[in-house]
């Protein structure tokens, strides 16, 4: 019989020539565990998926006990099942009057597509601008969007129509016109590697998108659910989108996205064609119920205040030369080294230590902490005393 790690590398597709190649036995809290009985305590949170912490108790009697009651039924949309009814209560009590309907999707990438065609039909406009360096999702239209020519290449052609600007430049907000359909943007660019722009810049975006009937699309796929030190990041910035795309951090582990706007906005999708989007298990209800406990836990403990406050810890305590600058919104962190060489060496003496880190797809030079919001301050010491510790044992 195969190991587990020879049939992976046999028969699960590779997304790379160097997977981690750690088994997971199981995952709790912070912290996942090897076959072994190795320990890791994870920083990235499954790239902001796992806010609450993996496996919250909470979490895992939601998903139980709704799998015991019923799992899929029918395509989305047709039959009235709770948790989704539920989910979206509790999501659009906490949202402004202009975002209180719905889509329920699977991934980031899938509500990306929604809230693209959402525009396009809305608008009846077929110009889309996003900025360089987004990361969206990697199915076409979603790849489309993103940055990063060396993502893109060998898939074209991709969409058409597409205009690109930089993130916080004030002056490529002339670009937006009456031809527009929609502005997608992340309140944070996560994969350049935690990039923030003013408020002043989002205040301007919104405006010359209200003079251009331009509908404003925010990707909260990452920072959604309490990882910027708000519920919802736009709340920092306090602009209000027309559409709100969340994934991610939003199922508690399990695979959940959503596009959320106006009741006006969304009915375009049942006319012209009926059914102008569709899909077979977005809103499972096991996700579902997933999401609304893993919401409960974020909202009742109000994990995200602290978000600010840990994060400023590892900026305070990730003091070393080789550590060129830290880029810091709420727990989502950039610690900048020289290059890619240098970071990878490093992180893979973290993993040797017991601590799981990252870099982000289109700044390779800087290691991604990203953790679950749970995270206490002795863990943040910890970690960034190994980061150090692996630091000094690499260069010194």
């Amino acid at each position: 019989m195969l190991s587990h790690r020879q049939l992976f590398l046999q028969n699960i597709a590779q997304t790379s020539d160097f997977p981690l190649l750690i088994e997971i036995e199981r995952a709790e809290g912070m912290y996942f565990y090897t076959p072994e009985k190795k320990s890791y305590l994870d920083l990235i949170a499954g790239i902001s998926v796992s806010n609450v912490g993996h496996c919250h108790p909470k979490v895992v009697k939601a998903v139980q006990e709704q799998a015991a009651k019923y799992m899929h039924v029918l395509v989305y949309g047709e039959f009235v099942q709770s948790p989704q009814t539920l989910l979206a209560k509790k999501i659009t009590d906490f949202l402004p009057d202009n975002l209180q309907n719905i889509f329920f999707l699977n991934s980031g990438t899938e509500a990306i597509e929604g809230a693209m065609k959402l525009a396009k039909k809305y608008t009846n406009r077929t110009e889309i601008i996003s900025c360089f360096n987004a990361y969206h999702g990697s199915t076409q239209g979603a790849l489309s969007i993103g940055g990063g020519e060396n993502f893109k290449r060998n898939f074209r052609p991709l969409l058409p129509q597409i205009t690109q600007i930089h993130y916080g430049s004030f002056g490529d907000i002339e670009k937006i016109t009456e031809k527009t359909a929609c502005v997608i943007i992340e309140v944070v660019q996560g994969e350049s590697g935690i990039i923030s722009a003013c408020e002043n810049y989002f205040t301007q975006l919104r405006k010359k998108c209200n003079e251009t009937n331009t509908l404003l699309i925010f990707d909260e796929v990452q920072t959604g659910f309490g990882r910027t030190g708000t519920l919802f990041g736009f709340e920092k910035i306090n602009v209000i989108p027309d559409i709100l795309v969340l994934a991610k951090g939003m199922g508690g582990g399990m695979p959940m996205g959503a596009f959320i706007s106006s009741q006006k906005i969304m009915s375009v999708l049942k006319n012209k064609p009926i059914l102008g989007h569709i899909t077979t298990f977005g809103g499972h209800p096991v996700c579902c119920a997933a999401a609304l406990a893993s919401l409960e836990v974020i909202t009742d403990e109000k994990l995200y205040e602290e978000a600010d406050k840990k994060g400023q810890l590892f900026v305070a305590l990730l003091k070393h030369k080789k550590i060129k600058a830290i880029r810091q919104n709420g727990l989502m962190l950039a610690v900048v080294f020289e290059d890619f060489i240098t970071l990878k060496a490093i992180i893979d003496k973290c993993l040797e230590k017991g601590l799981m880190t990252d870099w982000f797809l289109y700044c390779d030079n800087a290691m991604r902490i990203a953790p679950p919001l749970i995270i206490n301050e002795t863990e943040i010491r910890w970690a960034c005393q190994t980061i150090l510790e692996a630091i000094s044992e690499i260069f010194e």
